[in-house]
């Protein structure tokens, strides 16, 4: 069996920047990139298979062909979706429908439950999480009267910080900060408020309406737990749709692939996983069935595995 190494995809935008090439070496297309899509079945940016036996493989064409890769999940689709953030700018401010909106409205699409873990972050930066209106009419007439700075939450980040953010919560990543996001294979975003942004010298679309359906009422704080585990691997998060953990290798360790599939992100160092030589920046699969592997050297992971219910 083989580590799937992953060819990540670039995306430009009006808030990206520099650090996915200064910071990661990664061959970007412009000073203003603002993700990379490091593990991505998802049509508006497919990665492939980097080397061995499926090399250059979409990750969709592999799900369906080699399902058993995968852990035969009963899924219409690869189920989640890795990417790194640079903001450079500000995110405009947006929240995300669960599936069944989604479902009803966007054509099929599947809901966006996603997390944040802060990779870096200037001084005293902040991202915004949730809102202060009390009631849906509250809600409504902030936004209409655009107080904002009355309705938005905003709360102080560091690096190592880890957000978990639900459908419904308004949230915007702020200028300064850099991200690794784990989410659900989906990219429905309703845009709240652009601060009067314009690209290519008009404004960009909001979605007044399906946000104002979609919101939380009142904002619910769920702050995620402790990292848990005395092992070089800590969970820092599990809800119904993923499992996220921390890993702080420092040596000679091993790790036992018990998930239908996990997935994995060097977030600093370098090591040797049963002999093939992972850095910074680089993206895998382990597959199902994988045996236990041998890690060598010294490095912080993010790994993630689809929950199942």
């Amino acid at each position: 069996m083989e580590i799937l190494r992953m060819n990540p995809v670039f995306k430009e935008t009006i808030w990206g920047g520099r650090r996915l090439h200064d910071d990661f070496g990664y061959d970007t297309p412009s000073d203003h990139t603002g993700e990379c899509l490091a593990v991505s079945a998802h049509p508006d940016g497919e990665g492939s298979i980097c080397g061995g036996t499926y090399d250059r493989t979409p990750l969709s064409v592999l799900w369906k062909e080699h399902p058993e890769l995968f852990g035969n999940l009963p899924l219409d689709r690869f189920p989640l979706l890795t990417k790194i953030i640079d903001a450079n700018g500000d995110l405009s401010i947006q929240v995300h429908p669960d599936d069944v909106y989604a479902a009803e409205r966007e054509n099929g699409s599947l809901g966006k439950m996603e997390c944040w873990y802060i990779l870096d972050c200037i001084p005293d930066a902040t991202i915004v999480i949730g809102h202060n209106a009390k009631t849906r009419e509250e809600l409504s007439d902030m936004v209409h009267d655009g107080r904002w700075n009355e309705l938005i939450r905003e709360v102080p980040i560091k690096k190592g910080d880890f957000f978990q953010i639900n459908p419904g919560t308004v949230h915007a990543i702020k200028a300064g900060t850099l991200i690794l996001e784990t989410q659900q294979s989906s990219d429905i975003t309703y845009r709240l408020y652009d601060y009067g942004r314009l690209q290519n010298g008009k404004p960009r679309e909001l979605h007044i309406e399906k946000s104002l359906d979609v919101i939380e009422v009142p904002f619910v704080e769920r702050r995620a737990d402790a990292p848990v585990g005395d092992s070089w691997m800590k969970k820092l998060y599990a809800c119904k749709y993923y499992k996220v953990w921390k890993g702080d290798l420092d040596g000679h360790e091993t790790l036992n692939q018990t998930e239908p599939f996990m997935i994995g992100s060097v977030i600093s160092g370098e090591a040797k996983l049963d002999g093939e030589t992972f850095k910074k920046g680089d993206h895998f699969i382990i597959p199902c069935g994988y045996p236990e592997i041998v890690l060598e050297g010294n490095a912080e992971f993010i790994f993630s595995a689809p929950s199942m219910g």
